[in-house]
């Protein structure tokens, strides 16, 4: 099929995509991974598109102090090429590689990721796990939201029609943070069954912080703050790992129905990519 008839607006800066967006009826084209395919279902029909493509400083990657800043346009390429520095850009460039294929990540953008909400996205979980902060700007002006607050259920966030995801703001990892990322999936084409996100930071051989995100093991990206809390103050070792493990399958992890698993499968799942992530964090430590 082909899309519902729809107005086209090439934007050429920031006011021209709010003064679009006002309406409440208009959509953000940035890559298009996503939109197009819907609209060509006609699963999403929006009375206009908003192509954010042509303004200037959209695909910026900005590190200012312990913050690194992104834009709406930056693609997710960006992170497979060194646009990040440090460990962070460590997690981001092993995490991207999973992220569907290499023309797709050529043209689709984290924050159209984020805005998208698919529950079995890896951005979302990423930003949870490191507490980010979201930008949002529409015509009342610029509000700021924790990512622990954005997402609200699958495909739904807190961004109100008439707002552009202007920007995402990720802390740097501290010195001493290790990192580890594993992945379920059925095929290599598939999206996430299940994926966690691990970054821990440890001093005198000890965890003194932890992140850790779950990827599709609820209705949104989740925060394992049992299995966080599983860690402190304790050696990476085994019996911790086995702990932090256990607690993200029993406690932190909410998973529903799904096609081909049952839930204590996906709970087992967690439980095993929560130590395979922890384990590839304590190998590189």
């Amino acid at each position: 099929m082909k899309p519902a008839p729809f107005e086209y607006v090439a934007a050429r800066s920031a006011d021209d995509v709010v003064a679009a967006l006002a309406d409440g009826r208009t959509e953000v084209l940035a890559g298009g991974q996503s939109l197009v395919l819907e609209m060509n279902y006609r699963t999403r029909r929006p009375a206009r598109l908003v192509d954010i493509n042509r303004v200037p400083g959209f695909d910026t990657v900005e590190a200012i102090g312990d913050t690194v800043r992104i834009g709406p346009l930056v693609r997710h390429q960006a992170f497979e090429s060194g646009a990040v520095p440090g460990q962070l850009g460590a997690l981001l460039h092993r995490v991207v590689r999973h992220i569907a294929h290499p023309p797709i990540r050529t043209r689709g953008t984290m924050l159209g990721s984020l805005a998208y909400a698919h529950p079995a996205a890896e951005w979302p979980a990423v930003i949870t796990a490191l507490g980010a902060e979201l930008d949002l700007v529409g015509a009342g002006g610029r509000r700021t939201v924790a990512a622990g607050d954005f997402f609200l259920a699958p495909f739904r966030t807190a961004r109100r029609p008439d707002e552009l995801l202007a920007e995402v703001r990720l802390p740097v990892l501290p010195a001493g943070t290790v990192i580890g990322f594993a992945e379920h999936r059925r095929t290599h084409a598939s999206f996430a069954q299940l994926a966690v996100i691990a970054a821990v930071t440890l001093a005198d051989g000890r965890v003194s912080s932890a992140s850790i995100g779950l990827v599709n093991a609820a209705d949104r990206p989740v925060r394992a703050r049992a299995a966080e809390a599983a860690l402190l103050g304790r050696p990476l070792d085994d019996p911790a790992v086995a702990a932090a493990a256990r607690a993200a399958a029993e406690q932190d992890a909410d998973p529903g129905p799904q096609p081909y698993t049952d839930l204590a499968y996906q709970r087992h799942t967690v439980a095993v990519l929560t130590r395979r992530a922890l384990d590839q964090a304590r190998t590189e430590g």
